[in-house]
């Protein structure tokens, strides 16, 4: 079974940081809308800290990708990372969606994020700029802690704005400076 090490910071200046990642190499690999449809049975996975979901990429004029993926109880890696065990099993473009086979299991839609993002590989690592719908702008890296380390430097974001806090915090910490609530789900079309 997978590690995933990862960390996160509020993304301040997406062209800059951008305009980084490109001179240090960096390749796009997708630009789009990603979702996430995060599903559960009466709780159970929530209570264990599990999480059950289908992450859906959708390409402006093209196929949808779909990978679905379990995740295991988060721990802090002992350099300070987000770690947690993860499983993910791809599903090919234009395949029946692994959401009916959920529901056909008892599991419902208990959660959904919608977000347009870029995804980088750059020094090894993975890493993505993320807009809500309303909420700050977030990046997030993931890879071997060398890969990370290497990859946050490429950003030009100081290190120390980075965390291992979920995206729930995140979201805690924009609503405690705002008058409105973080919106992380787009309107039902």
């Amino acid at each position: 079974m997978a590690e995933e090490l990862e960390l996160k910071a509020v993304l301040y200046d997406p062209p800059g940081v951008r305009r980084r990642l490109l001179a240090a190499g960096a390749r796009l690999t997708f630009q789009g809308h990603l979702r996430d449809e995060r599903y559960d049975r009466d709780g159970e996975l929530q209570a264990r800290g599990e999480v059950l979901r289908v992450r859906s990429y959708h390409l402006q004029h093209g196929p949808i990708d779909a990978i679905l993926g379990w995740k295991g109880p988060v721990r802090r890696s002992p350099e300070g990372y987000k770690q947690r065990e993860e499983l993910e099993l791809p599903i090919a473009a234009g395949s029946a969606s692994p959401g009916g086979l959920l529901r056909s299991l008892g599991y419902a839609i208990v959660h959904t994020i919608d977000r347009e993002v870029e995804v980088y590989q750059v020094a090894g690592a993975m890493v993505r700029l993320e807009w809500f719908p309303r909420m700050d702008q977030l990046i997030e890296v993931e890879g071997t802690p060398e890969a990370i380390e290497r990859a946050v430097a490429a950003t030009g974001i100081p290190r120390d704005r980075f965390s291992a806090d979920s995206l729930a915090e995140f979201v805690r910490r924009y609503e405690a400076c705002h008058d409105h609530p973080a919106t992380l789900q787009l309107p039902a079309s």
